[in-house]
């Protein structure tokens, strides 16, 4: 192997290890939720099973943190997470949060808003498509529908 093949080799191997350094820290959430709220825990849970870190820390002050976040009140979600410099409020899809740290739009972040049936960490069916919100514009905009 000559001298160029080797550098070229390892430069293709550190490459590799910075790109799986910036996608596990990419799945790192940190999740603030009401302390006694189950459908929150399961959520969490629900991240956890589709290779997501998170840390949960309880608050009795998640509707002043979304708002600080920038989320108009009636787009607040049960819970704020933060993720990879993006705000994750609400039931959120995984494809949707996958989509958004794929993506890497220029906006805040994502809500679901509300506590939608059959979304993730929810019980009950799914009654209709869950639309997703941007956060960060004058008003908020759709991201994803699904």
């Amino acid at each position: 192997m000559t001298s160029s093949s080797k550098l070229l080799l390892a430069l293709t191997f550190a490459l590799s290890l910075l790109t799986a350094a910036h996608a596990d820290s990419s799945k790192e959430m940190t999740l603030w939720k009401n302390p006694n709220c189950t459908c929150c825990d399961a959520y969490a849970e629900y991240l956890t099973r589709h290779g997501f870190k998170v840390t949960s820390k309880p608050t009795h002050d998640l509707s002043a943190k979304s708002r600080a976040a920038g989320i108009p009140d009636d787009f607040q979600g049960c819970h704020l997470g933060m993720i990879d410099g993006y705000v994750v409020s609400g039931h959120v899809p995984v494809a949707t949060v996958n989509k958004l740290l794929t993506e890497r739009p220029n906006i805040k972040g994502i809500t679901l808003p509300g506590m939608p049936l059959g979304s993730p960490g929810m019980t009950g069916e799914k009654e209709e498509p869950f639309t997703i919100y941007t956060i960060g514009s004058e008003r908020p905009n759709v991201y994803a529908v699904e």
